[in-house]
């Protein structure tokens, strides 16, 4: 009888952000218009990374990663949304849900510890310059790639194996664009306590200790960089991290900013109108953030253009 009633559930009720048939077409295009810039942008990088030997570095090879981790981040979502805004329909089965649930978790999550690897990049970079591509050789970047990817997967794997045992009722509407982790808990008939315990506890251990990890990064660099005697070395230094400590700022700013916005209000539209910031307009700003002041992402977008 249990399993009949895990299984039972036929849809899930994506609602979206607004119900009004006259704002429809307006979301569309403009969602449409930002996954696009997301796409194109950061597929840009990724090429102009591969076609310029120069770039072959430990910094654009993480950049290049965070690059395709947005691309599916994006991916992951805004594609449902738009299909749902242009046929009408607002319905995802079970399965997809859960599925959209477990890889936004996943690539979120890898957002945070490709974020937190390349603190640790730039911390190596400026803080020991001379043994810099010896500790920053291509095997301990593998490794780092590789231990970002398998936390992640863990991670994600972890909360959808909870969500499974999980009951839920027919028809269930949620009130987002996507079926975000916090809402399809929510959602069921069944006791939830572990799964909100284990959600708490893990979003403190994957959200704390990277951001500690950047922090303790940036405290390092900073320290570095004032005992450097000259104005110039400082303005260099300086510049190889604004790029990256923008792109954080945004990333964490903006999941803080839904995180309070929701502990602060229960209107669940006003949490998804704030959802959208991280997880379409932060990876539709990453290429401009990583390009407008970078002199050699600029050089390699000329060549590959040309």
């Amino acid at each position: 009888m249990e399993l009949e009633n895990k299984t039972r559930v036929l849809e899930f009720i994506l609602l979206g952000l607004s119900e009004d048939a006259e704002v429809q077409p307006l979301l569309f295009g403009l969602f449409l218009m930002m996954y696009l810039v997301t796409f194109i942008g950061n597929l840009l990088i990724i090429l102009a990374i591969i076609s310029d030997s120069h770039l072959h570095t430990p910094m654009y090879f993480f950049l290049s990663n965070l690059s395709l981790n947005d691309i599916c981040f994006t991916s992951t979502t805004v594609p449902k949304m738009l299909v749902n805004i242009h046929t009408g329909s607002k319905m995802i089965t079970y399965i997809n849900c859960l599925t959209q649930t477990y890889f936004a978790m996943l690539f979120v999550t890898l957002d945070n510890f490709l974020l937190s690897v390349m603190a640790y990049d730039r911390f190596m970079a400026i803080c020991h310059p001379l043994h810099y591509m010896v500790i920053m050789n291509p095997r301990l970047c593998a490794l780092l790639l590789l231990a970002s990817w398998v936390l992640s997967v863990l991670h994600a794997l972890l909360h959808g194996l909870m969500l499974l045992q999980l009951s839920f009722p027919t028809n269930l509407e949620i009130p987002h664009i996507f079926c975000e982790l916090n809402q399809v808990i929510h959602l069921a008939c069944s006791d939830t306590f572990l799964n909100d315990l284990l959600m708490y506890f893990a979003a403190g251990l994957v959200g704390i200790i990277p951001l500690s990890g950047i922090l303790l990064s940036y405290c390092k660099i900073v320290s570095s960089v004032l005992r450097i005697s000259s104005a110039g070395g400082k303005s260099k230094a300086f510049s190889t991290c604004g790029s990256h400590l923008s792109a954080v700022s945004l990333f964490y700013g903006t999941v803080l900013g839904v995180y309070l916005s929701s502990a602060a209000t229960q209107n669940s539209r006003a949490r998804a109108i704030a959802s959208v910031m991280y997880m379409v307009v932060t990876p539709m700003l990453n290429p401009f953030i990583y390009s407008l002041r970078n002199k050699d992402i600029k050089h390699a977008f000329k060549n590959l253009l040309s």
